[in-house]
């Protein structure tokens, strides 16, 4: 079995998934919420999930598992994740969704939700060991399918109710909005709520088979897609998000992806926060951007939750976070358009995709000059696909083991000045520039993160750093 949890819930190949893996890691779940007093016997717990084609058979075993473990569990269908997460903590009750978010299709996962929120890295070494001490008795975890309670459309309104009150009436009058669909959750909430405040929506690209979208390292055959429409249809911007609805992708009126972070940078003006916790993988320009305080973190939501609990238990106001792939967290209430926005301390991809937004209509300025008006060090990602954990481990740790091995490896692109050992090895060169080497938490997957001057000198630093780690792999082959 090839489960594991990474930086967000637990993930596999759907085959190990499917069946007595998900059964076992659920009553595991509940065990441990009994066992901590965070729900009792009876209690609802409410499963959501997103379009892949494992995703019903899997929540169908949830629902089983829950109702043997003496849980209520409730079906809120094909939701976005922060949708599912707003719902349960509104109840005061824990929540699943079943997602691979943009991984490849033939891999799925589960995230698991307390009342209060996302589990933390605690709970996961305790589901964990609750797991491996119930397969030893592989007749006590029963795979048989169950049903739930339908709450779909509650659980929907909520979220668009939330949403709908973000800005004022027609504030968005003017901008003609593509909607990239594909397979995301989140794909017809983006159409209603753009619509509902005045924008003319164009749905484009809706397919009924799973397209996995990466908002962080977004690809070159969607980069295509993005820049043809934007050309086509005369846009003033594209907006989606990946499978499950939590990591927005907003993209210019050329077609360009505006980079996360900089959704985050934007979002926290817009917001007026006092805090933003974001992991390292962020853009390193963030501190000097002004306006609030920012704190660095290893890259995951738990992490980001883990420092935004720290900053409000400092006594820290108007806190907030954000990753690098654009999901966004509250670990406030904000005044926004004369409301009070409560709390939502999971990724969500609608507000900081409505702020955005929101700064261009008032602006009335083209989204990439918004963009470049931050002066931001240009930065970069991707990822190599397919790439065996092993052979990430086996790099990392000869990076790790001596700083000539990394100045050996780095000589092609430049001289090392400085590392930081954060996350993975980020490393400062002598010219300036940074390169991020990072092994994916719970994919086979290497991603490397860069920044520089400009997006050519970006783009090739890039291209020279997923080149060494190839050439490197080849040769310890």
């Amino acid at each position: 079995m090839s489960l594991k949890f990474g930086t967000s819930g637990l993930r596999g190949l759907s085959v190990d998934l499917k069946g007595k893996a998900t059964a076992l890691y659920v009553t595991a779940f509940a065990q441990v919420l009994l066992e901590s007093g965070r729900a009792r016997t009876g209690d609802p717990i409410f499963v959501g999930r997103d379009f892949r084609d494992s995703s019903p058979e899997v929540a169908a075993t949830c629902f089983g598992a829950l109702a043997r473990a003496g849980f209520t569990p409730v079906d809120c269908g094909a939701v976005p994740t922060p949708a599912l997460a707003l719902y349960a903590m509104n109840r005061k009750a824990a929540a699943i969704m079943i997602t691979g978010s943009h991984i490849p299709a033939d891999r799925n996962g589960i995230k698991f939700y307390r009342p209060d929120g996302e589990i933390d890295k605690q709970d996961e070494v305790a589901i964990s060991a609750k797991a491996a001490a119930l397969s030893n008795d592989s007749a006590a975890i029963d795979a048989t399918p169950g049903r739930g309670e339908d709450a779909a459309v509650a659980v929907m309104q909520l979220f668009s109710d939330r949403n709908r009150a973000v800005l004022p009436a027609n504030a968005l009058a003017g901008l003609r909005i593509g909607v990239y669909q594909h397979s995301t959750v989140a794909r017809d909430l983006f159409v209603d709520v753009l619509s509902h405040y005045g924008a003319e929506v164009l749905p484009l690209g809706r397919s009924e088979s799973f397209i996995p979208v990466d908002t962080e390292a977004v690809s070159p055959e969607t980069v295509r897609l993005l820049k043809g429409w934007a050309a086509e249809h005369k846009l003033d911007a594209i907006v989606s998000a990946d499978g499950d609805g939590d990591r927005p992708l907003l993209a210019d009126e050329t077609g360009m992806p505006l980079r996360g972070d900089l959704l985050g940078l934007m979002t926290s003006v817009f917001l007026d926060a006092g805090v933003a916790v974001t992991p390292v993988t962020s853009n390193s320009g963030l501190e000097k951007a002004g306006g609030y305080s920012v704190i660095r973190t290893k890259v995951g939501s738990p992490f980001v939750i883990a420092g935004m609990n720290e900053a409000l238990a400092e006594g820290r106001t108007k806190v907030m976070g954000f990753e690098a792939n654009g999901g966004l967290l509250t670990a406030s209430a904000f005044e926004v358009n004369g409301r009070t926005l409560d709390l939502l301390p999971t990724r969500d991809s609608v507000l900081p995709v409505l702020a955005v937004l929101s700064v261009a209509a008032q602006a009335k300025k083209p989204l990439s000059a918004i963009a470049s008006s931050h002066r931001l060090p240009f930065a970069d990602a991707d990822r190599l696909e397919n790439f065996a954990v092993e052979k990430s481990a086996a790099l990392m740790a000869h990076l790790r083991a001596s700083d000539a091995n990394l100045a050996a490896f780095l000589a092609p692109v430049g001289e090392v000045s400085s590392k930081s050992d954060i996350d993975g090895l980020r490393i400062a060169l002598r010219d300036g520039r940074i390169i991020h080497f990072r092994p994916s938490g719970n994919a086979p997957e290497m991603r490397c993160y860069v920044e520089a001057e400009t997006p050519e000198a970006a783009k090739e630093l890039l291209k020279q750093g997923l080149g060494l780690i190839l050439s490197w792999s080849d040769k310890t082959a």
